[in-house]
């Protein structure tokens, strides 16, 4: 249970100004650790980062949206989750993290609460993989809310994993560009498995996570050429998220500079948009 340190508490301001219902599509919240605890077998320690830090952040950079997802401190301990979103009174979303013996209540009290998905963590130091036959009965479950799966891999896994990828019957989400490894280059292996991926309808991606997949470090331009195929590929399914407050980050980034590096990876105006507001609309505020 390593402590995580916090995030910059003095981002920059970005030179490349928002669009008007820009969404922050993947960011997290830990606590208040005294009202809302960790799990006691927690992989990391965060400091905690509430609501309102958060809004704070987001009026700084210009978001006007937010995608919060539930990430391991609080397991499928949602309360953190739906107490945020009901703060954002509209604002935000979410994606919670349960358990295989969820009941049909509780997966309706969530939609309830503003969560339009699910998220699983393959990653090994996260605890490695779910017990597939457990994951699939619930993926099959959410369909009918009309909810999506967000999926956390190691590079490597996504190899592993790509029968069960091929057999998702709902939209699902791959997390901060599939964790590839810059140094690796694009042509490699788990890379072009993500971009074929991509041809699925079903299949979106984030293109976050800049610090996880550079190699060299700040500003994380490495990153670059990734999320550039990936928008190449398909523009309509991918999101832009901080990834605040950058729990277990080698570099921890400035935020203000994550979205100046957005910026980098598409210029052209309309795909920015498309990107930061229209997509994220399409999938947790539809009409």
């Amino acid at each position: 249970m390593k402590p995580v340190p916090a995030p910059d508490p003095n981002p920059t301001e970005p030179d490349y100004l928002l669009p008007p219902g820009a969404c922050d599509a993947h960011c997290h919240i830990y606590g208040p650790s005294d009202r809302f605890p960790f799990l006691p077998d927690r992989p990391y320690t965060p400091p905690d980062a509430t609501y309102a830090q958060l809004r704070a952040l987001h009026e700084h950079l210009g978001f006007e949206r937010a995608v919060i997802v539930q990430a391991a401190p609080h397991g499928t301990d949602n309360r953190a989750l739906l107490h945020a979103i009901a703060l954002a009174k509209g604002a935000c979303k979410g994606v919670a993290m349960v358990g295989p013996e969820v009941t049909d209540n509780e997966l309706e009290a969530l939609h309830r609460g503003g969560v339009r998905g699910i998220r699983y963590n393959f990653v090994r130091h996260l605890g490695g993989a779910p017990e597939i036959d457990g994951f699939e009965r619930t993926i099959a479950r959410i369909k009918a809310l009309g909810w999506h799966a967000v999926l956390h891999f190691d590079a490597e896994d996504l190899l592993t994993h790509a029968g069960l990828l091929k057999r998702m019957p709902v939209p699902f989400i791959i997390d901060h560009m599939g964790r590839v490894k810059a140094a690796a280059g694009v042509a490699q292996k788990p890379f072009r498995m993500l971009l074929d991926l991509m041809q699925n309808p079903l299949a979106w991606v984030k293109v976050s996570g800049a610090e996880r997949v550079s190699a060299a470090g700040p500003p994380f331009h490495d990153a670059i050429p990734f999320a550039q195929a990936l928008l190449e590929v398909a523009p309509e399914r991918v999101l832009f998220g901080t990834d605040w407050p950058h729990p277990d980050v080698r570099w921890m980034p400035d935020d203000g500079k994550l979205v100046d590096l957005f910026a980098m990876f598409c210029n052209d105006e309309a795909l920015r948009h498309r990107v930061l507001v229209e997509n994220p609309a399409r999938l947790y505020w539809p009409t």
